[in-house]
């Protein structure tokens, strides 16, 4: 229970700005998590059917690959089967290459999407962290401009305080978003 307290303690004397850099932080975690469940399902359908196409392209059985491609919605098959479509019409491979690649341009969009917006996430929370700081300082100094010269140290310590408790808690958010971003960017990369 220390532990609770001694957080709760700190988002108290944070101030205001800690409330939004808290659901910024929690936005930012939310499509983290949303993007890596997204990203976990499709590697795992991506190797499925790869296992199983793989083995009928190397025996040259088009027609089994094509009849597969169409009963899954892996973005593997839905490549896989605009090669094979298109190796009804041409030999040639670079056209095959085409066809492959155009069916992968429309399928990428579906894997990277709303990732990029956690390093905007995180960028926000160190905006929001910053102009906590700033206004926990002007706060600080204003009360000190105003003050007795025997209480100048009492007030100053704790708007300090909690200037940088604004600071440390932007610090932090940043961090785990950044490392959230870091992880949905390698297991996009893992879902080819």
């Amino acid at each position: 229970m220390d532990v609770y307290a001694m957080v709760v303690g700190f988002f108290q004397e944070g101030g205001v700005f800690m409330y939004p850099i808290a659901l910024v932080m929690g936005v930012g975690v939310a499509i983290a998590l949303e993007r890596f469940a997204y990203l976990v399902k499709e590697t795992h359908a991506n190797r499925r059917d790869y296992d199983a196409i793989l083995p009928l392209l190397r025996q040259k059985r088009l027609r089994e690959v094509a009849e597969l491609a169409k009963r899954s919605k892996s973005a593997v098959c839905r490549i896989v089967a605009d090669g094979v479509a298109r190796m009804s019409t041409t030999r040639r491979r670079q056209d095959i290459e085409y066809a492959m690649e155009e069916q992968l341009l429309e399928v990428l969009p579906a894997i990277e999407r709303r990732t990029p917006y956690l390093a905007t996430f995180a960028n926000i929370a160190t905006l929001l962290g910053l102009l906590g700081t700033i206004i926990g300082l002007i706060a600080a100094f204003t009360a000190v401009a105003n003050a007795d010269p025997a209480e100048k140290a009492t007030l100053l310590s704790p708007a300090l305080a909690r200037a940088l408790d604004a600071a440390e808690q932007d610090q932090r958010d940043r961090r785990k978003l950044g490392n959230r971003g870091g992880e949905v960017s390698q297991s996009a990369r893992r879902a080819w």
